[in-house]
């Protein structure tokens, strides 16, 4: 399980990177493909879809925990009883979806003629109907995808997301080719679900042994599940607040250009979060296993920390790399009118250090079935940014929604979620703060000394890309060597590259 969990995290680090160096080589080729018009659409339908993933209300979030009670029980029946209620669950999310999805088809006219043309109304039509059944296939793969997850199979479950982030772009490339437009871009991503769908499906019966029991189920587990479920909904509601009502306000309060200096912005912190979640959802079995045969909070503790401990030294190596060439690269891929993202990214990035660092907190959280607090609290502090933002919206433009976040996490994820975790789950955050700082002020020492270069040593654009980023890079390697690692972690890098000289 350790190699797997290794393997995982792994595979999704490097899932990240390549969806992100995907995505910038992916939208100028739709743009290009499509024109702005239909790509527009495209965007549309498939936000306006993508809403209806939100009716499987969290239940992906539950089942590890559920599992694992179940397995801790010796319970097999019950296993196959909590499989039977997932996938029945599933099968009735996904059919609601695809009467949601008829619904809208059968209202495009009404929903967008206000703003498209007839030939847009007929392209949204035939885009909804296809990414509907994308998103019912999608849903129906979570009880089988939540199976392997629960079995520690990260190596798969990595690899195949791998190939989704790698397949579509390219199987949407080949129909854009053959003139198939926008409709051959859903097309493609439907293509690559109904495949995942029979891969999960085929590791999760044959090579997992997968079972169902849809006789004697428990109303008393499906009523907890629903309840257990339903915290985690109202997260994912808050989270798609934060993330699109800015945009919203800022459209409807100031203009255009301001909304995309604040989009690019946000695209930027984002990658932080994808980085960040990545190594914390291979321990998602463990913790919840943890919790479920022992509860011991000193051992979640120190996992918790230990976990947080990597995330901080990951979170402040990208962030001090942007920090220091960050200006000069949004200048050139954004352009200047879009400058000042860059210090939207610096202002909503750097509080969420708190979050991204423990990440491992929310799944002991939930373990422990503890996770409604958090959810109000995350609530409370969507509502104080968006008020914020409105205040301040008319005379500040994005720097309103900017520090509206800010002031949100700082006293939402940052104190009281900090104050909960010790008081209320039991952990020790002063050992978690303790064991971080010395990552924290080793990387504001690195990050002042290549801000003090960058700023002496003046270099065309493009030459201050790769030579600050080099520079950076080696500064911060040295001082992570001398004041981070610790003697045990020295011993064993300094062990494996001895027995790599030995071998050649």
């Amino acid at each position: 399980m350790v190699s797997q969990r290794r393997a995982g995290a792994i595979l999704g680090y490097l899932n990240v990177l390549a969806k992100n160096l995907v995505n910038l080589l992916y939208v100028p080729l739709l743009l290009h493909f499509l024109g702005q018009g239909d790509y527009g659409v495209f965007q549309m339908t498939n936000s306006v879809v993508f809403a209806l993933a939100l009716l499987s209300a969290g239940f992906y979030g539950s089942y590890v925990r559920f599992y694992m009670r179940e397995r801790t029980h010796g319970d097999e029946q019950g296993i196959r009883r909590l499989n039977g209620i997932f996938l029945l669950v599933y099968i009735v999310v996904a059919c609601a979806c695809l009467v949601c999805g008829l619904l809208l088809v059968m209202n495009v006219h009404a929903l967008f003629s206000g703003g498209l043309t007839d030939r847009e109304v007929g392209l949204a039509r035939e885009l909804l109907m296809i990414m509907s059944v994308n998103v019912a296939a999608q849903l129906m793969s979570t009880p089988f995808d939540s199976y392997v997850v629960a079995h520690e199979r990260f190596a798969f479950q990595q690899t195949r997301q791998l190939f989704t982030t790698l397949a579509m772009p390219l199987l949407a490339i080949l129909l854009l080719y053959a003139g198939m437009g926008a409709v051959g871009v859903a097309c493609a991503q439907l293509s690559v679900s109904l495949v995942l769908l029979f891969l999960n499906i085929r590791y999760a019966v044959f090579s997992l042994n997968m079972r169902f029991m849809f006789t004697g189920l428990q109303w008393n587990m499906f009523k907890a599940i629903a309840m257990f479920s339903f915290w985690i909904f109202l997260n994912q509601i808050v989270d798609i607040v934060n993330n699109n009502v800015p945009n919203f306000l800022l459209g409807a309060m100031a203009s255009s250009s301001v909304v995309a200096t604040f989009a690019i912005a946000l695209q930027i912190r984002n990658i932080f979060f994808s980085m960040s979640t990545t190594m914390s959802n291979v321990f998602v079995p463990q913790i919840n296993r943890i919790v479920a045969e022992h509860d011991d909070n000193d051992r979640l503790t120190k996992l918790m920390t230990r976990i947080g401990r990597y995330q901080m030294i990951l979170f402040w190596f990208i962030f001090g790399g942007f920090v220091v060439v960050g200006q000069n690269f949004v200048r050139i891929w954004a352009g200047d009118a879009n400058s000042d993202a860059y210090w939207l990214s610096l202002v909503m990035t750097l509080p969420v250090m708190i979050p991204l660092t423990q990440t491992t907190g929310i799944e002991i959280q939930r373990a422990k079935n503890r996770h409604k607090a958090r959810s109000l609290i995350y609530l409370l502090a969507a509502v104080i940014d968006i008020v914020i933002s409105v205040l301040l919206i008319p005379s500040t433009g994005y720097w309103a929604t900017a520090w509206g976040y800010t002031v949100s996490i700082l006293f939402g994820t940052g104190l009281f979620m900090n104050w909960y975790y010790h008081c209320r789950i039991g952990l020790d955050m002063g050992y978690f703060w303790k064991t971080m700082m010395p990552t924290i002020i080793t990387s504001i020492g690195v990050i002042a000394i290549c801000w003090f270069i960058v700023h002496v040593a003046v270099l065309p654009d493009l030459a201050s890309l790769l030579v600050y980023g080099i520079v950076y890079c080696i500064v911060y390697a040295v001082a992570a060597w001398l004041f981070i690692a610790r003697k045990q972690e020295r011993g064993i890098i300094q062990d494996r590259l001895h027995r790599r000289m030995l071998r050649k």
